[in-house]
């Protein structure tokens, strides 16, 4: 599902067998409990999933945020409301851990994505920077 779409392509590497690196990332991502990740799935389908990670911060009184990342919908599933209930979920979620606020990213080249984001209220009050590492 990470490559299901034309930036995933680009960046993701699906096949099989699966690089080492995925599972790694799985194993950490279950053990830290500040981070969880969400499926939506039917009848054994991978419909659509996000990852959400609840991080502390000195700001604010010293409050909780919530990050959304890997927000995926299978592309024969997009436009069907997937997106919308696990956005729904993430930020219920995001309450029941005492988050003050939900914040993401999302690439500049996902102007559907950044729109679906804007429909569920979230604002681009911030300019994102990334420095790549390798």
């Amino acid at each position: 599902m990470l490559a299901d779409d034309d930036l995933g392509r680009t960046r993701e590497s699906p096949g099989t067998p699966l690089d080492n690196g995925y599972a790694s990332a799985f194993e950490a991502i279950e053990k830290d409990p500040n981070n969880e990740i969400i499926i939506c799935e039917s009848e054994g389908e991978l419909l659509g999933m996000l990852q959400i990670t609840f991080i502390p911060y000195l700001t604010y009184i010293g409050s909780w945020r919530a990050l959304i990342e890997g927000v995926r919908v299978s592309s024969s599933q997009r436009w069907a409301g997937i997106g919308g209930q696990l956005f729904e979920w993430a930020i219920e979620r995001a309450k029941e851990k005492g988050c003050v606020i939900v914040q993401l990213t999302s690439d500049k080249k996902r102007p559907n994505a950044i729109r679906f984001y804007e429909n569920l209220g979230f604002k681009a009050s911030h300019e994102g920077m990334k420095l790549w590492l390798n």
